[in-house]
């Protein structure tokens, strides 16, 4: 069984990390199930209903068919219990620990709130321990499980699905924008951005999200809304057809757990501009040898952006140094190690 927390009507990187799981444990004729519970976090309080949501579930057998193995993902699904558990970490409830510290999205500085989040934290590490391993899957996840709860994380990179395959069709006049279009995805900084990028140059940010209208609204303010699009939700398909023709990527969220997106335009030869706070995506994009790492701030982004723009042999030979960095990040070694007793 895979056991994933879900967000309702939140559909991300963590919510297809659980499913393409699934279907590549099928894929190798694996048994296998995917359940989830709704997450709630606010109030804060709600975080431990449910955590207590899952405890109440022992995951050893369904309907008399015996589980051998439990993949546990984000908090709190690890809290579920089965003698056979090992978590692969998408990520933990960062509003208690790196957010909280940041003072982005925490707990309130009262006495009942610091008791709630201590409380969180302290239950968060003792269901850690109840892991038989723990896996993250990202240098920036195994130093946070370290740093907050004095656990080690094994790095487990988390591939790409290559149907429908990827491909690299030239290098266009447009940024590419892929995500939620949250507070923390800073879509903004790429908004802001668009107003010093080379003439005729186009933005294209795919995604929806609660900041959809406020960014329509900048755009407008800034005077660039006639080259920022927003194409809403797109198909897969159609994300890799913009993948495959785009000029190059821009992925800054603030300390990113992992980064699919930069993934994806590796695969498809584009190089991509993020920030030196991105967290995860930083751990793939190397400043001048398979991307370009700016300060996050709008004009030194658009300077990056604009770099690439104008020189497609250099978005060339970027890209294709992220897609052969990236080659080596395999379905086969994930399921190999996930499942090995």
């Amino acid at each position: 069984m895979v056991a994933a927390a879900q967000v309702p009507f939140q559909r991300g990187g963590a919510e297809w990390h659980a499913r393409a799981l699934v279907e590549e444990l099928r894929r190798r004729d694996f048994l296998a199930e995917l359940v989830q519970l709704p997450f709630q976090w606010d109030p804060r309080r709600d975080a431990l209903r449910s955590a207590l949501a899952w405890r109440l579930l022992d995951f050893s057998q369904a309907n008399g068919t015996p589980v051998d193995l439990l993949i546990a993902t984000r908090f709190p699904s690890y809290a579920a219990r089965h003698p056979n558990k090992v978590l692969w970490l998408f990520h933990q409830f960062r509003q208690a620990y790196d957010l909280h510290d940041a003072g982005v999205d925490g707990f309130q500085d009262n006495a009942s709130e610091r008791a709630l989040h201590r409380h969180v934290v302290e239950l968060d590490t003792r269901l850690l321990t109840e892991c038989r391993r723990v896996f993250t899957t990202s240098e920036n996840n195994a130093r946070r499980l370290q740093r907050y709860n004095g656990i080690p994380g094994e790095i487990l990179r988390l591939p790409l699905q290559d149907q429908p395959p990827w491909r690299s069709e030239g290098y266009g006049d447009y940024v590419l924008s892929v995500g939620r279009l949250e507070t923390l995805k800073r879509s903004e900084l790429l908004v802001r951005a668009a107003a010093s990028l080379p003439a005729g140059a186009r933005v294209v940010i795919v995604g929806e999200g609660s900041e959809r209208e406020r960014l329509g609204a900048l755009a407008a303010e800034l005077g660039v809304a006639a080259r920022v699009e927003f194409r809403g939700f797109v198909s897969d398909a159609a994300v890799r057809d913009l993948y495959a023709g785009a000029g190059a990527v821009f992925y800054a969220p603030f300390d990113e757990d992992y980064g699919l997106v930069t993934l994806e335009a590796f695969r498809s030869a584009r190089p991509v501009v993020t920030t030196t706070d991105a967290g995860g995506p930083l751990e793939f994009v190397k400043h001048a040898e398979t991307g370009l790492v700016a300060e996050p701030e709008p004009q030194a982004i658009g300077r990056a952006l604009g770099q690439l723009l104008g020189d497609k042999a250099l978005a060339e030979r970027l890209g294709a140094a992220g897609r052969a960095a990236t080659r080596s990040i395999s379905w086969d070694h994930v399921i190999q190690t996930l499942t090995e007793t």
